[in-house]
């Protein structure tokens, strides 16, 4: 990519080429397993390599150049850190929701619950295939630490990032369990909703992430809050999608099976939002079958109706266009280098208009 370029493919392919010669490169910390590391790094390249939008490490990137930095193999690997970070609460994700499928494909755990009862493996292959899922997502999480440490910034540089990162990792945590109270509660307000979608999605998929590069870039750290003005409103405006495709994407583009958020009892926004509007027996409708694994495809699309007929989906369309807005108002008044902003703009609709 030139320094005065915006291709966001360019870029993936990028941090796709960068992420595969990392994992690569980790070869050598599982040679004392000898196959058994070999199958184990697999099963992560598997996954990583797979599939993603690599949202988080293009957004480190863009931070970094908002904040004087000029492109460089260095920044490309660095922003790793928050893709394995990522790996790691997609796998873990996928474990607390009991998930089957992820991208297309079966979910991590239940590739090795196939593998242990293919190999005939004494015991419980679930069991096995959890226990394993943890151990990926764990390994994960290790080595995005090493992402950061060897992407060759300077150390002073790195204290700052980790600081950052840091922070962001105790966010998504904070966010997850927050996430795990209101699902067990099985009911929630839109605020508490919308504070969920904050930590465990907005601040960590946009804000953090910017705030990372503008850290490696050594920036003015007065930026960091003016970014987080473009990126909050962007955050929650992504997450909103997410729970829209949730419901009424195609699996073809989602990857997942249809209705799953609903199967699954996801307290979203859009959900929040039908049940606070809906009565008589679409509010039972609601209440009742929202979460029940075994809902029918027939009653997946009552609910879908249900959603539709309260008027929560065109709400949640009008409050994402508006953020939307939000967030490009906010990055006019960065008065960033023009390809900075027009990558910036660019996400904007990537993040809140897209069908996957």
């Amino acid at each position: 990519m030139t320094q005065g370029s915006w291709d966001a493919g360019e870029l993936r392919r990028r941090i796709s080429s960068e992420l595969d010669d990392f994992l690569q490169a980790r070869q050598a910390d599982l040679s004392f397993m000898q196959a058994e590391g070999r199958a184990l790094l697999e099963a992560l390249r598997d996954f990583t390599l797979g599939g993603g939008k690599r949202l988080r490490p293009i957004f480190v990137y863009w931070g970094f150049r908002a904040g004087g930095g000029v492109d460089c193999p260095e920044i490309v690997r660095a922003s790793l850190a928050t893709e394995l970070l990522h790996a790691f609460a997609l796998i873990h994700d996928d474990i607390m929701d009991a998930s089957d499928t992820r991208r297309g494909k079966p979910t991590a755990h239940r590739g090795f619950e196939a593998m242990a009862q293919e190999s005939g493996f004494r015991g419980d292959a679930a069991a096995f295939g959890l226990g394993a899922g943890i151990l990926l997502g764990d390994l994960a999480f290790a080595w995005a630490d090493a992402a950061l440490v060897e992407s060759g910034f300077v150390p002073e540089r790195l204290a700052g990032a980790f600081r950052v990162f840091n922070t962001m990792r105790a966010e998504l945590m904070g966010g997850q369990y927050l996430d795990l109270l209101v699902a067990a509660r099985g009911r929630a307000e839109l605020e508490d909703v919308r504070r969920v979608a904050a930590y465990k999605s907005a601040k960590y998929t946009v804000e953090r992430p910017l705030h990372l590069g503008l850290a490696l870039a050594g920036g003015d750290p007065a930026l960091a809050e003016r970014l987080s003005a473009y990126g909050l409103p962007l955050g929650e405006g992504f997450q909103l999608r997410d729970d829209v495709l949730g419901v009424f994407g195609q699996p073809a583009l989602t990857g997942k099976p249809s209705g799953d958020d609903l199967r699954e009892g996801k307290q979203t926004a859009l959900v929040a939002l039908a049940r606070g509007r809906a009565t008589g027996e679409v509010a039972r409708l609601l209440d009742e079958r929202i979460g029940a694994r075994d809902l029918t495809e027939n009653e997946v699309e009552a609910l879908r109706q249900a959603i539709l007929d309260t008027g929560a989906l065109e709400a949640t369309e009008q409050r994402i266009t508006a953020l939307a807005a939000e967030s490009r108002t906010s990055l006019a008044s960065l008065g960033l280098p023009a390809p900075v902003h027009a990558a910036l703009d660019a996400l904007v609709t990537d993040l809140c208009f897209r069908q996957s």
